[in-house]
């Protein structure tokens, strides 16, 4: 998945079903046998109500988690070292994506209720710029090279580019359907976005912000949302909302390596570059947990918790910290092994 403009690039390889059993079938295994192998450590109370919460993004070097309360509004700024929250930011309605960029000193957020996107300076936590353009902002990633950060509008149905410098809208890539989360992938140097309706992943060139791949999924993994991309070891785990189901796909060859069974309507994915730990939240209310090895996952448990469909992860402290809406506070875990 190079940045190449060869015709080697283009065409649409489907990705076939490696498992040889219907999605349905993993749904009757026994989700919560076994152990997640975390502890918790912490319950930090987050403000404004005990209401949903969407993404977070850590900035590890400072240690301050970003988090999206989408129920309330708000931007909530928690400085992880210190266990509390620093800033609760007002004029973010309906809060989706949000990403810090430490390069910028900038951090972007999806405004839904006002269709823009919100740029926020990292240190001061003043908004900076309001960007407006998608009709249902969400994911958000960002490609250093070119420093433009891409956003998936995920009814609008397109990605949109913005220039960072300027915080201007420069392109808008029609997906023909609609916006999962968007990532972008450091070992190619290309972004990726989940076309969730046509059960793909878009592949875009971030420089000429065009699609210049597309790869196609059957129905192991359905309605496919929130991935991760494992960029030095060429994997992106992807998680269908549809199948509840994780597939573990190969960037060199583009065929799917794994199809595993995760929590029902699953969202955010997080993953511990260092243990080698992925962790996949679901809107059902589990957390599963998975160990890398040799390039293939393996489950190691799964953790109970009310609607804890974000999850982020400290790769320096191996913290895990999950938003939980029903009870308005920031679970922060540790796995046991890590200690």
């Amino acid at each position: 998945m190079r940045r190449a403009r060869s015709p080697s690039v283009r065409g649409t390889p489907r990705i076939p079903n490696l498992m040889g059993f219907a999605a349905g079938a993993l749904l009757s295994i026994d989700l919560f046998a076994g152990s997640s192998g975390l502890t918790k450590i912490a319950d930090v109370p987050l403000p404004g109500g005990a209401t949903r919460f969407d993404y977070q993004s850590l900035e590890s070097t400072t240690g301050r988690l970003f988090i999206s309360h989408m129920g309330a509004g708000q931007l909530v700024v928690v400085d992880v070292r210190a266990g509390r929250v620093i800033a609760n930011l007002d004029g973010f309605p309906t809060v989706t994506g949000v990403l810090a960029v430490p390069v910028e000193h900038r951090a972007y957020a999806s405004a839904t209720g006002d269709h823009e996107v919100v740029v926020v300076n990292d240190s001061t936590f003043q908004i900076v710029a309001r960007v407006p353009g998608p009709r249902f902002p969400d994911g958000i990633a960002y490609a250093p090279e070119e420093r433009r950060v891409f956003v998936s509008d995920e009814s609008g149905q397109r990605d949109f580019v913005i220039d960072a410098t300027s915080n201007s809208v420069v392109a808008r890539i029609e997906l023909d359907g609609e916006a999962g989360n968007t990532q972008y992938d450091a070992g190619s140097h290309c972004v990726i976005v989940a076309v969730q309706t046509a059960n793909q992943l878009a592949v875009i060139d971030p420089a000429t912000a065009t699609i210049v791949r597309r790869i196609t999924f059957d129905n192991a993994v359905r309605y496919p949302h929130g991935f991760y991309v494992d960029a030095p070891h060429r994997l992106a785990f992807i998680s269908g909302q549809g199948s509840g189901t994780l597939g573990v796909l190969d960037l060199r060859t583009l065929q799917l390596r794994q199809v595993l069974p995760i929590g029902s309507d699953p969202d955010v994915l997080a993953f511990d570059p260092v243990l080698g730990r992925l962790y996949v939240a679901a809107e059902s209310g589990v957390v599963a947990v998975f160990g890398e090895r040799d390039g293939s996952l393996v489950q190691l448990g799964w953790y109970r918790a009310p609607k804890a469909h974000s999850v982020a992860v400290d790769p320096t402290t191996h913290r895990v910290y999950l938003p939980l809406a029903d009870v308005g506070v920031l679970r922060v875990l540790v796995p046991s092994d890590s200690h």
